[in-house]
């Protein structure tokens, strides 16, 4: 038997990779919609991260107090390019989070299921395709 299938596992990884990924991120969203409880929070500092390639992302650290009076700070898990004004160090944000586990939260207008719908989408497609892809050549065979 050839090995060429074996080059497939490459695209199937990534897709599922990806898959996992977005899946994750819009279950975790839906819950914080279902069940989540919003709070009047503030922009406290932006954690930076540079990646490999040097570019700067910028990360909102917000600041809130729980139903049941905890002091709560985090940084959001997504980071721009840029920050706007709505989202300046002391603005006021509308954070929603978990009762039961405040660091996860997401602050509303800033952390969008975009992403996360990205990654469903490519790794649906890379995932898919490889599939069918790897079911044609067996039928060929």
């Amino acid at each position: 038997m050839e090995r060429e299938w074996l080059f497939s596992v490459i695209p199937l990884t990534i897709g599922a990779v990806f898959l996992s990924f977005g899946v994750y991120g819009l279950r975790r969203a839906s819950a914080l919609r279902r069940t989540g409880i919003t709070a009047e929070g503030r922009i406290v500092r932006h954690d930076v991260r540079r990646d490999d390639e040097g570019a700067t992302f910028y990360h909102p650290v917000a600041a809130w107090t729980t139903r049941d009076g905890r002091e709560c700070e985090y940084s959001s898990r997504f980071g721009r390019g840029f920050v706007g004004g709505d989202f300046g160090v002391g603005a006021f944000v509308m954070v929603q989070y978990d009762p039961e586990d405040p660091r996860r939260f997401a602050i509303q207008g800033w952390d969008e299921a975009t992403v996360d719908l990205v990654f469903t989408v490519l790794g649906s497609v890379f995932t898919a395709g490889t599939l069918v892809v790897l079911l044609v050549r067996l039928f060929t065979l």
